[in-house]
């Protein structure tokens, strides 16, 4: 028996962050050894409460530590999803008081201590802006080579979904992204081009319920608000399951098609700030390249840049939906 991939969950619940927590923390491909929150969706009070409240219903984190970490971004200036998620980032279901409470440390010193303490074997799972993740590389290096990979839910290489340009979790912390994707570890990006594939309408949603269990029907609730304010601003008739996509490739990689190319973050333009720049067809991979220029003199800024990361382009929608239903249908009623 293949043994299950060990996760930190870095997220900022968030009603598809909600639902990743859910998936991650039943199925038996998964062993997460922290969930680290965020700010992002909603201000840190919020998220941290929502990721108590999810992980509590889940009933199955009870030994995972659940820690708070950086409230704002590391240079720019706060954004929040409230438009989207809600005034408490996760509107909708109602909880009742979570039966586990936060741990202690910091979110970063909890992401610090659980990878020096690995085998080097742990997966990087982050589903909201990169502020965590990045901080931590920043106050212990070593903690780089101490990554698996990291497979994320941000940016997309066509449209964004905060601007023209730019997808939430990165626009969100721009700084702190790119500190990530030049970190060296192998990376997976489940960027806009593949989660709005996979939109939750009424009859996935119901399907999810018909299972019965508390965990089922807090799926249902959630995305049924989701639903309203994603038809609102963007007219889908159902929401993008955005971050759940990370989830699903790592329970089956075979359900999302990746191309590895070269990903950088836009940190100075005024209309393209936080913009994942994906060179799509590895215009930059050789100087030589069909498309390119050719420069009189050369520098280092020249060089050829090879891939940094896997870019999701496409999903098995049909699939996708199956692994949500099998792994909540794991719960029970």
């Amino acid at each position: 028996m293949t043994k299950p991939v060990k996760i930190i969950l870095d997220c900022d619940p968030g009603h598809d962050d909600a639902a990743a927590i859910l998936m991650a923390a039943v199925h038996p491909a998964i062993e997460m050894k922290a969930v680290t929150v965020v700010a992002g969706n909603q201000t840190l009070e919020k998220t941290a409460r929502n990721a108590l409240n999810v992980c509590s219903a889940s009933g199955r984190c009870g030994l995972i530590p659940v820690a708070a970490g950086m409230s704002r971004p590391i240079v720019r200036q706060q954004v929040i999803a409230g438009d989207i998620h809600g005034v408490s980032g996760l509107d909708g279901p109602s909880f009742g008081p979570p039966d586990i409470e936060m741990d202690p440390r910091h979110a970063v010193d909890l992401i610090i201590e659980t990878l020096m303490a690995s085998d080097g074997d742990i997966t990087v799972v982050p589903t909201g802006p990169l502020s965590n993740m990045a901080m931590a590389l920043r106050m212990e290096p070593r903690i780089a080579g101490k990554i698996e990979q990291i497979v994320l839910m941000g940016g997309a290489y066509q449209l964004g979904n905060v601007t023209p340009s730019a997808e939430f979790n990165i626009y969100a912390d721009p700084e702190a992204a790119h500190i990530v994707f030049t970190c060296g570890r192998p990376i997976v990006m489940m960027g806009l081009d593949v989660t709005r594939k996979v939109l939750a309408t009424p009859d996935v949603i119901a399907r999810v319920r018909s299972l019965g269990s508390t965990q089922a029907v807090l799926f249902a609730e959630m995305m049924e608000f989701f639903a309203k304010t994603q038809k609102e601003i963007f007219g889908w008739e159902g929401p993008p399951l955005h971050d759940p996509t990370t989830i699903a490739w790592l329970i089956d990689p075979g359900c999302v098609e990746v191309k590895p190319m070269r990903v950088e973050i836009e940190l100075r333009g005024e209309l393209a700030y936080g913009r994942t720049c994906c060179d799509f067809f590895g215009l930059e991979n050789s100087n030589d390249s069909p498309g390119s220029v050719t420069f009189v003199e050369k520098s280092a800024l020249d060089r050829p840049k090879s891939a940094n990361a896997r870019v999701a382009v496409d999903i098995n929608a049909a699939r996708f939906w199956d692994i949500v239903y099998e792994t909540f249908a794991m719960y029970g009623k």
